[in-house]
């Protein structure tokens, strides 16, 4: 989750709402990727999840990338609770998850070397420390009562508040992983485009990266148990949003649904101030109960944006939200898969002419079956299977077109990040699958020997 937000002066007005995310409009030579993922860390010989202090902890890791590797720490209060280098943060989700957030970067070669050079990183400071990070959509084992709290106010609000609003939002703050990317778009109108393929097509990157069919050290029913617990977290940040295919779409609009979706917080000082349930529109009019008669900053507006969580969504940028986290080879895919649809007007034009015909209960199906079924779902009569190999054809097919080399001209485009999805396309296999069979064959149905096949 991300960190809090800084600049920008009173909001006088409500147009000042859409331009904020207006002003990420870049021209395409401009156009940047961010790639994002989260790991889980824990101790070797226990194979616990890691607490946040002691001598082998999620303190000593960030402390160790801080002395070894030159990082700026990050500090609420007087705890460590992150860390700056070259554009890039490392930061903490609530239940210990190591996350870091991408450099905007204009290859995927470059944002996958960046993936690279942090993995290793980690793993030389985990090494010294007894500690194990893996990369799964889901906790395959530990048990909520198991899992250690970051000491960040902001989780210690949702925490609490998560129970009122749904049933399997503390399993998705403290429980879950993902991987995800940032890009940007050119204009309202490529925005709109942008966003409506990436919300159509999330299922689909939901089904290639499925890496959870295990939770509380069960086999759950579902290829994605991360995608499952989305579904039940809260109704008014989540979800496929209908609206955003409907005439007019634009910023506007996006506002207007940012403004129904109730706040967490406010952060002032170091400190974040309890607004659970309150309302942005309220705080607009200097009456929000947390802070009366104060008006929020356009920061205060970044970080509201920051609170809602569906299957793709705009800041200055668009996020794709649907993947599980998972193993080293599929941090570059994921990057690839919706550069290779959007940053492309070709492809981008092939994808959405794959989904312009789809209809909102479409759209929810294949949300709910790519999360059960994997590449197995089928929907109106076809296979998920199916509409992926059209989907990563398109997406080579742009990474082709985008032509960007890497390795000093040695490697001529991006494709060869699409490997792991070529392969799962044509098997029919995700990792989810992949694990069931280990779990059924040489594992025995012993679910802690994944920690040491799977581990980074």
């Amino acid at each position: 989750m991300s960190i809090p937000q800084s600049g920008g002066g009173p909001i006088e007005h409500r147009d000042q709402l859409a331009a904020y995310l207006a002003d990420g409009c870049k021209p395409k030579d401009d156009w940047r990727i961010g790639t994002e993922h989260e790991k889980f860390a824990y101790c070797r010989d226990t194979l616990n999840p890691l607490p946040y202090d002691g001598e082998r902890s999620i303190k000593a890791v960030l402390e160790g990338l801080r002395d070894r590797f030159g990082w700026t720490p990050v500090m609420e209060g007087e705890n460590i609770i992150g860390l700056e280098k070259d554009g890039a943060n490392v930061s903490l989700e609530p239940g210990g998850q190591l996350e870091l957030s991408g450099a905007p970067l204009e290859t995927i070669h470059g944002t996958c070397d960046e993936v690279n050079t942090h993995l290793r990183e980690v793993r030389d400071v985990s090494d010294h420390l007894g500690v194990g990070f893996i990369g799964l959509g889901a906790a395959p084992i530990w048990t909520g009562d198991q899992m250690p709290v970051m000491p960040k106010g902001r989780y210690a609000l949702m925490t609490g508040y998560m129970d009122k609003v749904g049933t399997h939002g503390k399993q998705m703050m403290y429980r879950t992983c993902t991987v995800q990317v940032n890009l940007d778009f050119a204009s309202e109108a490529d925005m709109v485009q942008k966003l409506r393929v990436a919300l159509a097509l999330q299922p689909v990157a939901t089904a290639l990266f499925a890496n959870s069919p295990f939770f509380e050290g069960k086999v759950n029913g579902h290829k994605s148990w991360r995608s499952r617990v989305w579904r039940d977290l809260d109704p008014d940040r989540t979800g496929m949003l209908p609206f955003v295919f409907e005439d007019g779409f634009g910023f506007d609009a996006w506002v207007d649904y940012a403004l129904d979706v109730p706040m967490y917080f406010v952060y002032r000082d170091g400190k974040y101030i309890d607004a659970l349930g309150q309302s942005f529109r309220d705080f607009l009019k200097g009456q929000l109960p947390a802070l009366p008669g104060e008006v929020p900053t356009l920061s205060d507006w970044a970080d509201h944006l920051t609170t809602i969580f569906p299957e793709a969504r705009i800041k200055k940028f668009i996020e794709m939200r649907g993947a599980d986290g998972g193993p080293w080879r599929r941090l570059c895919a994921l990057p690839a898969l919706w550069v290779g649809l959007t940053y492309d007007q070709g492809a981008l034009d092939a994808a959405w002419d794959l989904v312009k015909g789809w209809d909102a209960e479409t759209r929810e199906a294949w949300r709910v079956a790519a999360s059960v079924d994997g590449l197995q779902a089928r929907v109106n009569g076809q296979l998920m299977q199916d509409l992926a190999r059209e989907v990563v054809d398109i997406a080579e097919a742009g990474l082709t077109a985008r032509a960007r080399p890497g390795a000093n001209g040695l490697i001529p485009d991006e494709t060869h990040f699409l490997n792991a999805l070529q392969e799962s396309v044509e098997s029919g296999r995700t990792p989810a699958d992949e694990l069931l069979g280990r779990y059924n064959g040489d594992w025995n149905g012993d679910l802690t020997r994944i920690y040491a096949d799977y581990s980074y």
